[in-house]
């Protein structure tokens, strides 16, 4: 089996373009403290939780209706 290689990717970009684009967009870089960046850990951390959080309710809810669905299924 041999690889294939792709056709279908972006145009490669200058590096003139990349340069004035993403001066225009960003914002100045500013350092933060040891506790800055242990808050804003926890603070993505606790995001990532509540959504997978989320994510598990959705999928029991769907489970729960699947296993209904089996026992109709079985007692016909």
């Amino acid at each position: 089996m041999t690889a294939q290689k792709r056709t279908d990717q972006a145009p490669a970009r200058s590096p003139i373009e990349t340069t004035t684009t993403t001066q225009a967009t960003r914002k100045p870089w500013k350092k933060k403290t040891p506790v800055e960046v242990v808050l804003d850990q926890i603070n993505r951390l606790r995001d990532d939780v509540l959504a997978r959080e989320e994510e598990l309710k959705q999928a029991k809810r769907q489970l729960q209706k699947l296993e209904e669905a089996k026992k109709v299924l079985e007692a016909t």
